[in-house]
């Protein structure tokens, strides 16, 4: 059986924890934080209801000690200062991207061929940093925002539609965040095209919503969100663990595809027990294209922040 890492174990992090050991999707699941106390408390609280959920897996907690981490074969970064309110996504950068690093190089050292998703804000930037750090293949770094998204997204149309959620498969490209690249035309109801169930000013409504989904979390709670990101960390934990080869839109450094190289970005691949097994191509239309190449021009604009920051 597996052994998974969740590092940084705020409402995120322990939310990912909690679905891992309540699903079974590994043996051992090992929280760590910075605050002393905080991961070892929620692992605990974790596996005292082991009894009454009726699961097996176990839980670990460490403050700072990656030692407990070694031969992990997922490890999933949440680490870093959350979103507050009127703060955009790049604030975050320099802080967040410091953090990502360090807990990159200590993942590294102790679990060497691990499978690294990253949680951490601003997305694509923070799997950026974690990549070059890690020196790992592309396929084994990888984002989660896509998921989160489209779950976003997948919500607001069987909301609108009153049906259930499960009917309905999405995609959605590009960056996390307002730059997102809604694909309606690959968005489909029990195999139904959504285009002939909700007019398109009711779904450009869901798409705007949908973009700014996190911002809407934020205004409402003064924070960013915690039970559909650390669920769908979760997920993909488990389409890795059980090779499943799930098609999802992840993060990830794109190598000419989409005629895009040397960007991190939301792209559709298969996720299996390598890390990103395929990426897939959509053959997009031009206005599609469009938007993913605003979406790249604003992910590339981040990435030089980044850049900037490493060379001081």
């Amino acid at each position: 059986m597996a052994k998974v890492t969740v590092v940084g174990a705020g409402n995120v992090g322990a939310t990912c924890a909690d679905v891992l050991a309540y699903r079974e999707i590994a043996e051992e699941i090992v929280l760590v934080d910075i605050k002393e106390g905080v991961a070892e408390g929620k692992a605990l609280d974790i596996w005292q209801k082991a009894p009454i959920n009726q699961y097996d897996s176990r839980t670990v907690g460490s403050t700072n000690d990656y030692s407990k981490t070694a031969g992990s074969d997922v490890v999933v970064i949440t680490s870093g200062l959350p979103r507050k309110p009127g703060m955009t996504r790049d604030d975050l950068i320099e802080t967040n991207a410091g953090i990502v690093k360090s807990v990159t190089e200590n993942v590294i050292k102790h679990s060497p061929d691990a499978i690294i998703i990253v949680v951490s804000n601003p997305l694509d930037v923070m799997t950026y940093q974690a990549h070059i750090t890690s020196k790992l293949p592309r396929a084994k770094v990888i984002g989660m925002a896509g998921i989160l998204d489209t779950a976003r997204y997948r919500a607001f149309i069987a909301e609108e539609l009153n049906i259930s959620p499960k009917e309905i498969q999405a995609i959605l490209m590009g960056g996390h965040g307002d730059t997102m690249v809604p694909l309606p035309r690959y968005t489909t109801v029990a195999g139904i095209p959504v285009t002939e169930l909700i007019a398109k000013d009711t779904l450009d409504a869901i798409i705007e919503r949908t973009k700014f989904g996190g911002g809407e979390l934020v205004k409402l709670m003064g924070t960013s969100a915690w039970y559909a990101p650390g669920s769908a960390a979760a997920q993909m934990v488990e389409a890795i663990l059980k090779n499943q080869r799930r098609v999802f839109p992840v993060c990830i450094k794109l190598e000419g595809e989409y005629g895009i190289d040397d960007c991190y970005l939301g792209v559709p691949v298969i996720l299996g027990k390598n890390g990103v097994e395929k990426v897939i191509e959509l053959d997009l239309n031009a206005e599609e294209k469009e938007l993913l190449e605003v979406s790249r021009g604003h992910v590339k604009e981040v990435m030089s922040v980044l850049d900037k920051l490493s060379s001081k």
